[in-house]
């Protein structure tokens, strides 16, 4: 697999101790950098997380973690992370924002083409 969908060594020292340490009874937890790069993989590739790579571990487990992650936000502290370390080193431009919306959907009466069927005249003439 290539290394592009892979956090760096660097990024993972930046947010590696935002996890908290395995329990130490159970069974021994998946490697949580294993975990984050299959959820950037899903995340980058748009992928159906059963399409997840076998050398990522089992995608319910990827999914599962993904889901608790977002909602604890765990995820949000590594994004917070992640960004700050790169504006430390200008690699991004704290300014500038692209969100792209190619497959965002808009009902056609948002863009002012009204709805399907005849116009209904508002104007009254007796």
């Amino acid at each position: 697999m290539s290394t592009r969908h892979r956090l760096t060594d660097e990024q993972w020292d930046c947010i590696h101790d935002i996890f908290p340490p395995p329990a130490k009874t159970g069974r021994k937890p998946r490697d949580r950098r294993v975990i984050l790069d299959a959820i950037l993989w899903i995340l980058r590739t748009g992928a159906p997380w059963r399409d997840l790579p076998e050398e990522f571990g089992p995608w319910a487990t990827a999914w599962d973690l993904f889901d608790k992650w977002n909602t604890n936000g765990t995820l949000d502290k590594i994004l917070d992370r992640l960004r700050g370390a790169c504006m430390e080193l200008d690699e991004i431009d704290d300014e500038l924002w692209c969100i792209d919306g190619t497959t965002v959907r808009a009902a056609r009466c948002a863009s002012g083409g009204g709805k399907k069927g005849p116009r209904a005249n508002r104007l009254i003439t007796h």
